[in-house]
Order: structure tokens, then C-alpha cells, then sequence
């Protein structure tokens, strides 16, 4: 477990060295709704004031959108995106020792284990640098309180973003998931349709569908059963919303529900972290 801090720790300064926060906003009262409580505009710059880039973090339940709107904003503020999930599905796809051990573990929707994530993003982390990379999003780490920790303990995020999406519409979500078989390209079947109630608004989420030549190519993750999403659910709940208080203690959190599908939500995301201006927000929501 202690394999990400010995690591970093002995390199020489970068991006990744541990330095002062202060945070000059706060969020421990949550926003009703994504247009309260915008952060400052320094810190949704593509610089911080000490001049490295942005070391972001994205939570949320699994099959919330981590990986898009993650992903979209890497793109957007020339960071790299990191999410611990491709790093073990990678890891999945080696046939290396670990990988029957870590298809076991995926596939009966339980977390992996602090040792195996910490080591993989210890690997990640290592060949970015060697490429010059600077900064980061992550997404799926952290998840325990545990992986916070460590991570506080070797360098300081910025912000964490923390998607939220009601029960219903995740489990849709997820068991709509669909990936090209060919190309890799990932798409969503599913047509959320919710309406409203006396404590939710109305929710409309169109399907994301492949284009013709993939249509006849679309395979299902084998973890996307509806036991084993209400599984990574329950999990989630039970471990990862310590690390939602973890960060919340701090300043860091910002909460923003999803209140549609990705065109509606991205464009209300930018506008909550003051990028609604940024003059490469189209490129990067193509």
C-alpha cells in the first residue's frame, strides 16, 4: 500500500509534490442545483497560482459518467485523464499473472483491493512523467478512505468533482452500456425517461447509439448484470461516501447533479466551474 508513496516521494520535485492548499471557496452545504455555488475562476483556470496544472478528481457512483465528462475535461484543459478502471481492464487484457485474480474480483462487482490500484496508478503515474506530463483528472481513485489518505499524503488535489444521479437512472445507465467490439468506441442503448415527482424534477436521458457499421458489433461488459451493478451500488455506498466527507471536510468538494443527458450536463458542468468561456469547449465536447 505503500508503493505510491515510496515512489513518488523519491523522485526529484514535479507536478506530484506534496505543497500547502488553502482552499478560497467552500461547499459544505451542497448546492440544490449545478448553477449554486460556482467555484472560483482560479481555480478553473488551466494553471494554478504556483504554475503547474490542475491535479482534478472526479467521484461518483459507478456508471455515473466519470470516464465522459473526465475525459472532456482533460481535453480540454491539456491535462491526461486517468481512470484506475481502464488501468485494470489493461491490466485484464495482459494475461499477466494478476489478471485471473482480477477478473474474479471485477466480475463479482467487488472492489479492488488497495494493493492492486495503488500499484497500477504507481505505473501510470511513472510513464506519464517520463513523457512530461503534468497534472492530471482522475477518475475512480480514490475509493476508500484509506486510497485518500495516501493520496494526500503525496500530493494535493485541487478539486474533486462528485457527479450524482438518482438509483434509477444509473441502473439504466449501466445495464445500457454497450462497447464496439471492433473499434472500442462505447455507446448506451438505454432511453431514460423519468418523470416528475414531488421530490425529483423530470430527467430525460436519449440513448447514445453507434453508427451503422458498428451497430451489428456491440457487445455487453460481462460485469454489466443487474445483480452485479446493484452490487457495485451497495459497495460504493458502504465505502466510497466516507470519501465524499474526506473531501468535504476539506473545501474541496463540489457537488453537481446531473440533470440530463451529456450535451445538457456538459454545458451546465462548465458553466459550474466558470470554463462556459474557454475558447476550446466546443473541440473538447465533440
Amino acid at each position: 500500500m505503500a508503493v505510491l508513496c515510496r515512489l513518488i516521494r523519491a523522485r526529484p520535485i514535479t507536478s506530484y509534490t506534496v505543497r500547502t492548499f488553502c482552499s478560497p471557496y467552500s461547499t459544505s452545504s451542497p448546492p440544490s442545483s449545478p448553477e449554486i455555488g460556482a467555484i472560483s475562476p482560479s481555480l478553473a483556470s488551466t494553471k494554478t497560482s504556483d504554475g503547474r496544472n490542475v491535479q482534478w478528481v472526479f467521484l461518483g457512483c459507478p456508471g455515473v459518467g466519470k470516464g465522459t465528462y473526465a475525459s472532456r475535461l482533460s481535453k480540454l484543459l491539456g491535462v491526461p485523464h486517468i481512470a484506475t478502471g481502464d488501468l485494470v481492464r489493461d491490466e485484464l487484457n495482459t494475461k499477466g499473472p494478476l489478471a485471473s485474480q482480477l477478473s474474479e474480483i471485477v466480475n463479482q462487482g467487488k472492489l479492488v483491493s488497495d494493493h492492486f490500484i495503488i500499484n497500477l496508478l504507481s505505473k501510470r503515474l511513472e510513464v506519464g512523467e517520463a513523457k512530461g506530463e503534468s497534472g492530471f483528472i482522475l477518475d475512480g481513485f480514490p475509493r476508500t478512505i484509506r486510497q485518500a489518505e495516501i493520496l494526500e499524503g503525496v500530493t494535493n488535489i485541487d478539486l474533486v468533482i462528485n457527479l450524482k444521479l438518482r438509483e434509477e437512472a444509473l441502473l439504466a445507465k449501466c445495464l445500457g452500456r454497450r462497447t464496439c467490439s471492433q473499434c472500442g468506441g462505447n455507446y448506451n442503448v438505454a432511453c431514460i425517461d423519468i418523470k416528475a415527482d414531488d421530490e425529483n424534477p423530470a430527467m430525460f436521458m436519449p440513448p447514445l447509439l453507434p453508427p451503422p457499421h458498428c451497430a451489428s458489433k456491440l457487445v455487453t461488459r460481462s460485469d454489466d448484470t443487474e445483480h452485479v451493478v446493484k452490487e457495485r451500488l451497495r459497495i460504493y455506498n458502504e465505502k466510497s461516501r466516507p470519501v465524499e466527507v474526506f473531501y468535504r471536510k476539506q473545501g474541496k468538494l463540489l457537488e453537481f447533479d446531473l440533470p440530463g443527458g451529456i450535451s445538457e450536463s456538459w454545458t451546465k458542468l462548465l458553466q459550474v466551474l466558470n470554463l462556459d468561456d474557454h475558447e476550446d469547449k466546443r473541440s473538447a465536447a465533440a
